[in-house]
């Protein structure tokens, strides 16, 4: 690939539009996290159940997920800036559409739509990264578009807990449209329109199949944690089909030649181990974070500017553990470096079973710092490490496959931790309900934040500290479960990286298949390859 003409300064310049647009996602990512107490409430949010909650959650990360690998087929086909200012349209207008939502439904779709907006925006954001910045300015760029992850991350709890104390729910999502009016103005004043010169198809057999199958999946799994009975077939029935459809995915991308997800590069130990082991801790991670929210503000009464700050050790850590990460994978070797790490974190996640309603606050902010250093120490690593693991042509699918994967973990999490915490609070919860009224009594069941709240309205305070409790006693259990998975992480990952060597000069300069589609892949079309700009004549090429 040849130098860059554009600029300097305007490189500059487009970076900081690019880090404004990620920036935008990861504080949609954080904010919500510490508005799901507040939705709960059945007076100051949507009176929303367990079930809609994780849904709130899930859609957008689903979308985010199965929509990615698309989106980076239509930039090489439409162009990069073209699909990125598209995905930012589409993320303000959902933005507005999730602070007036009238009911927990509506926001679910709204956070769906919210997902595809981000999907558009993260493959086609990297990608004009990648074509704008050549050889070490490039690897400096990506470095630097990083630490907006980490700026989301600190900054949402904080900003979330803020309007949460002075403005209604809603505020956490409408503040996304001046932003999101601030990086099209940048965009369409500084960003070419690159395109790939070669255009890809978009596999819209395996978008759909991928997108039935975890939804429906997802389905099944919260459901198990609404009902008494599992033999339903409300319940076995949309896990089957789900598993299904994610098998004939599979099927279909197996036997596409230029397949958006290429299930075969999971079937190399060190690709394919590596990126089961990033997806359980992405399980653990989505599943630990959606306790303690309702940990922080329900449990302990916290507000939400409180469990904002409490939260931020968490992404403190983050940001300190990838650097300090590379530095010993670069000293040591990645397995010595990211096993033990991972190992740490799910320690961590299982040390939320020692937590109680008095716990000090000292030991949870420490607990949070360790957690956020041990996952920042292994997810920038082993991603490099993974990519790096690939031929260069190969780099473009790997990093679909990786991201995908990641985010898959994540829904899957949410799913899974939030229907053991219904399952074990409901059982915990039953002997604290007799006698009580029976309307009394079936929303005690529903959730601690309803008991809560009923006990508020009947003048019942036992039945408020008997919630307590059994919410405590549901995230001890789903806190070993969490742990179990994230070692089980650790062991995959011991394994896979048998083979892993660490890199002999530096990371290698990213690259992908046939064009920009994620965040590790870098245009490479040849040795004379450039990039198609707007008003280019690809088949003159």
């Amino acid at each position: 690939m040849t130098t860059s003409t554009l600029p300097k300064s305007r490189q500059q310049l487009i970076l900081a539009v690019l880090m404004v647009c990620s920036l935008l996602i990861w504080l949609d990512n954080t904010v919500l996290s510490t508005t799901l107490e507040t939705l709960a409430d059945p007076v100051r949010g949507l009176n929303a159940s367990p079930a809609e909650l994780q849904w709130a959650t899930g859609s957008y990360t689903l979308a985010f997920a199965t929509l990615m690998f698309t989106a980076g087929a239509l930039g090489d086909r439409f162009g990069h800036r073209t699909v990125l200012a598209t995905g930012l349209v589409v993320f303000a207008a959902s933005s507005v559409w999730a602070a007036f939502a009238g009911d927990a439904g509506q926001l679910i779709a709204a956070r769906a739509a919210m997902g595809v907006g981000s999907a558009l925006i993260m493959p086609g954001n990297l990608a004009i990264l990648m074509w704008t910045f050549t050889g070490p300015a490039r690897s400096t760029a990506v470095a630097i578009s990083s630490t907006s992850a980490g700026v989301g991350m600190a900054v949402g709890p904080v900003l979330a807990g803020v309007l949460l104390d002075h403005f209604w729910w809603g505020s956490v999502f409408l503040v996304n449209v001046p932003v999101v009016v601030l990086a099209l103005i940048g965009i369409a004043l500084l960003v070419p329109n690159f395109r790939s010169p070669v255009v890809r198809p978009l596999d819209p057999a395996g978008m759909l199949l991928s997108i039935s199958g975890l939804a429906t999946l997802a389905y099944g799994l919260i459901r198990t944690g609404q009902v008494a009975a599992w033999g339903r077939t409300d319940v076995w029935a949309p896990i089957v089909v789900g598993l299904i459809l994610l098998a004939v995915f599979v099927r279909v991308e197996l036997r596409s030649k230029m397949p958006s997800f290429d299930p075969r590069l999971l079937a190399q130990r060190a690709f394919g181990g590596g990126n089961v082991a990033l997806g359980l801790l992405l399980f653990a991670t989505s599943a630990v974070t959606f306790y303690n929210a309702f940990y922080l503000q329900g449990a302990r009464g916290y507000s939400p500017i409180e469990a904002g700050l409490a939260s931020l050790p968490t992404a403190l850590g983050a940001i300190l553990g990838a650097p300090v990460g590379a530095r010993l994978v670069h000293r040591w070797s990645l397995r010595l470096v990211a096993v033990p790490a991972l190992t740490v974190a799910a320690l961590t996640m299982g040390a939320y079973g020692f937590f109680g309603l008095s716990t000090p606050l000292v030991w949870i902010e420490v607990l949070l710092l360790v957690q956020g250093l041990s996952i920042g120490m292994v997810i920038g690593p082993v991603t490099a490490a993974l990519i790096s693991s690939l031929p260069l042509e190969r780099a473009g699918a790997g990093s679909a496959v990786t991201n995908t994967v990641r985010q898959t973990g994540s829904v899957i999490g949410i799913a899974v931790g939030g229907t053991i915490m219904s399952i074990v609070y409901r059982r915990a919860i039953e002997p604290s309900l007799h006698g009580v009224p029976g309307p009394v009594r079936d929303q005690a069941r529903v959730s601690a934040e309803q008991a809560r709240h009923v006990a508020t309205t009947s003048h019942l305070p036992a039945l408020g500290h008997a919630a307590d409790d059994a919410f405590v006693h549901a995230m001890h259990v789903g806190a070993i479960w969490i742990m179990l998975i994230a070692l089980f992480g650790a062991a995959v990952l011991l394994l896979a990286l048998r083979a892993v060597r660490k890199p002999a000069g530096g990371e290698p300069e990213p690259a992908q298949e046939d064009g920009p589609t994620t965040d590790e892949a870098a245009p490479r079309s040849g040795a004379d390859a450039r990039p198609v700009r707007e008003g280019d004549d690809v088949g003159s090429r």
